[in-house]
């Protein structure tokens, strides 16, 4: 866990002891911009004055977050200024709904929709006098979601185009990353594995889908005899069996896999790596957003299978302390064989739900 995500976890932990309504302000976390830049972070500063001015002409505060609903970077207009730095609607405040409840952001990011807080339905006091717009700002050809644009006012200045004024931002922002898309591969194996670089889908094999799931989880670098143990275990395969599928996999993605030790060398998108850092952060929704179905359920990698087994182990430790029905309820629906969740939600529904009977069905 990385020291952000660190931050998350004890900014969650501490919240989750304190009423929302009683916070001044949402927490402050540190960011690490020690690494290169990411594609969000490189897309950015393309729409920086497109997004200001809006936010100026409206008199707003606008903010764009990352992921996990931690401020990146912000701008407020002169009669929002002063009420923005309070409340930490600043670099580093993190707003998400396990940290500061009921709030445009959060919403955005547990529904992946538009949505609009006014004044009285904030969770925090200190915000009751605001009006927040929020979108979220999907990739264009994953369509994960990086993370959620956000605008606010006073609500004596509430208008009813504010969330078509936010969806037109994040916008800005979706046109933004996809020109920065150069050298791009997407990861996306929970449930159906489906990979992409750039702009191109790729047809692989299994075994090749592990590789690149291996390296994913290896930024530093893998030597090839570790590799062939990490994919093969004691299984009697030979070296150049693997060589032979890195060579493929080297010519349909150019210069992006790094040999000596193998890496790979280029801009990456994985579900499964951001619902990991979803779920050290205590991010319910996001992680479900992100979950498909069981990762690479197929494959007998000794490194993956442990991976896939400590992610669901932890995934269900979570699921048996929540307390969100619908978010169960919505798991259920996509993945029908989440017996754990199908549990959780006999515990939670009363004695005469309508719905118990469906899911002891479930559960026979």
């Amino acid at each position: 866990m990385n020291q952000s995500n660190n931050s998350i976890t004890t900014a969650l932990q501490t919240t989750h002891l304190i009423n929302p309504s009683h916070l001044d302000a949402a927490p402050i976390l540190a960011l690490d911009r020690s690494e290169s830049p990411s594609l969000f972070d490189r897309s950015l500063p393309h729409c920086y004055q497109d997004l200001i001015k809006i936010a100026e002409d409206s008199g707003m505060a606008i903010g764009v977050t990352d992921h996990q609903g931690t401020l990146l970077w912000t701008w407020s207009s002169q009669p929002m200024r002063s009420s923005a730095e309070q409340v930490h609607f600043v670099e580093g405040g993190h707003w998400s709904t396990q940290a500061v409840g009921t709030n445009a952001i959060g919403l955005a990011l547990n529904q992946h929709v538009a949505s609009c807080v006014f004044s009285h339905e904030n969770h925090m006091n200190s915000v009751r006098d605001w009006v927040c717009y929020a979108a979220p700002i999907l990739d264009p050809q994953s369509g994960q979601c990086h993370g959620i644009l956000n605008l606010s006012t006073k609500y004596q200045k509430h208008n009813t185009l504010g969330l078509l004024a936010v969806e037109r931002c994040a916008a800005l922002v979706q046109r933004a990353i996809q020109f920065e898309q150069q050298h791009v591969l997407y990861l996306n194996v929970f449930g159906t594995p489906r990979v992409q670089f750039n702009h191109q889908r790729l047809n692989l094999s299994h075994r090749q889908v592990e590789i690149l799931c291996i390296l994913a989880l290896c930024p530093d670098g893998i030597h090839l005899n570790e590799l062939h143990y990490a994919l093969y275990g004691d299984r009697q395969v030979s070296v150049n069996t693997l060589k032979a599928e890195l060579s493929q996999l080297r010519s349909l993605m150019p210069d992006c896999i790094q040999s000596r030790p193998y890496q790979l060398r280029c801009e990456l998108q994985c579900d499964f790596l951001n619902a990991e850092r979803a779920l050290d952060a205590g991010m319910l929704a996001s992680t479900f957003a992100l979950y498909k179905g069981s990762f690479l359920a197929k494959s007998e990698s000794p490194f993956l299978s442990a991976w896939r087994d400590c992610f669901d182990a932890r995934l269900s430790h979570m699921i048996y302390q929540m307390q969100e029905v619908d978010l169960l309820f919505k798991l259920i629906s996509r993945i029908p064989d989440r017996i754990d969740a199908a549990q959780r939600l006999l515990e939670l529904l009363p004695g005469d739900s309508p719905h118990r009977e469906k899911l002891l069905k479930l559960l026979n």
